[in-house]
């Protein structure tokens, strides 16, 4: 039986779920967070064989001194996972500190730190939007003016499109240096316009043992930037599709340059008008806002466990049969403080009720959340349906005519 140390697995919310898939291929858990055993779900209580409460996850010459003192650890350490990606680098602390297989520090730190990772992509030959690294305002400015308008300004670790800027020129350059004051360190970058996919992996040894392509619609930077949008992100049933191969070869050729080895891997890249694929970046972990789930959804399979048992036991054994195309459709309420109505979706589920897999939209009576925090933003619809054309249909239909409404 193998031991796997799980960084954080109650948090975030996907992660019990690969918790329990360990669970389900015969691995023995164990947990580290610095939350109370109690107040972690019952799937992963379940799950675990034991757990160690640490006062912080940051401290990590802490955390990784309380993990060799730890008993249950005595007997070894068959593997380090966290799929969070503000743990990345704790884990590889941990399995350096304990001598288990997986990314090392150095070897981690091009996934979390995205001008490092555009080096090593540049040396390797991938197409990367020319970048800069800076410090401080005048660094930001002399990179903007070597790169040109347009450009993106964005954190050199981050997840996701917060604290992400698309410039036009300098009156709107001086708005996001002010912006990202706040920020250490921020990539400038050339703006790439094209439509964006995701090229997300299960790995062993390097090679993805199973893919996925998604396609976001529109691009996270204007879904960010404009509340009324209700933002999409399609799985899409054909992922190996001519028009897609290219994106899908720089994923493999991204994996390999980098050194990857067993895991997830959630990548973003660009598809230009005139063909051209050009890579956006990386994390070695996989996609939030319930995008795995949409995988299943997609095959009828479940990723958590065929992850679970790739870095286990080196198989991806759930059987891969794409069946349809998955779009989760996330909506934002008008107004503010509670939910206290929806509009049309009684409509919407009579007309198209045999393609909704999951409703997750706010009940009446919650709070609205901050759109500007979490693409889950006050709830989603998950549709699927094998014609793509029809898929996308739907997902518009629900995104005009079904509205949330908070007072």
């Amino acid at each position: 039986m193998k031991t796997v140390l799980f960084v954080s697995p109650g948090y975030p919310s996907e992660m019990p779920h690969f918790v329990r898939g360990l669970g389900e291929v015969g691995a023995r858990v164990l947990g580290v967070g610095d939350g109370p055993e109690r107040g972690l779900p019952e799937r992963v209580q379940g799950s675990l064989a034991g757990y160690l409460r640490v006062p912080s996850l940051w401290d990590e010459a802490g955390v990784v001194e309380a993990v060799r003192e730890w008993p249950a650890a005595a007997r070894g350490v068959d593997r380090v996972e966290c799929l969070w990606e503000p743990g990345m680098l704790l884990a590889a602390r941990l399995r350096e500190a304990l001598g288990a297989p997986g990314l090392s520090v150095e070897r981690t730190i091009p996934f979390r730190d995205k001008e490092r990772m555009k080096r090593a992509l540049d040396a390797a030959g991938i197409r990367t939007p020319r970048h800069l690294a800076a410090r401080g305002q005048a660094a930001i400015w002399e990179a903007a003016e070597r790169i040109g308008f347009p450009l993106i300004v964005k954190p050199i670790a981050g997840a996701g499109s917060a604290d992400t800027h698309r410039v036009e020129d300098r009156e709107e350059l001086a708005s996001a240096a002010a912006a990202v004051r706040h920020l250490e360190e921020v990539s400038v970058e050339e703006f790439v316009d094209g439509e964006e996919y995701t090229f997300d992996t299960v790995s062993i040894g390097g090679v993805p043992a199973y893919y996925n392509v998604a396609w976001y619609r529109p691009r996270p930077l204007v879904a960010r930037t404009n509340e009324w949008i209700s933002p999409q992100v399609v799985a899409l049933r054909h992922p190996d599709q001519r028009a897609l191969a290219g994106g899908v070869r720089m994923g493999y050729a991204v994996l390999e340059a980098l050194g990857f080895e067993s895991g997830f891997t959630h990548m973003e890249w660009y598809l230009k008008s005139d063909g051209e694929v050009v890579f956006g970046e990386i994390g070695g972990r996989p996609p939030g806002a319930h995008q795995v789930d949409q995988m299943n959804y997609a095959c009828d399979i479940d990723v958590f466990r065929g992850w679970a048992a790739a870095v286990v036991a080196g198989r991806f054994e759930e059987p891969v049969r794409r069946r349809f195309n998955v779009v989760n459709v996330y909506k934002r309420a008008e107004g503010e403080g509670r939910i206290a109505r929806i509009d049309g979706l009684d409509e919407f589920r009579r007309r198209h009720g045999g393609a909704i897999v999951w409703d997750n939209l706010l009940p009446v009576g919650a709070a609205r959340r901050n759109w500007k925090q979490t693409l889950v933003s006050d709830g989603f619809l998950v549709l699927r349906h094998p014609d793509l054309a029809t898929a996308l249909a739907m997902a518009d239909e629900f995104g005009s005519e079904v509205r949330l409404y908070a007072a």
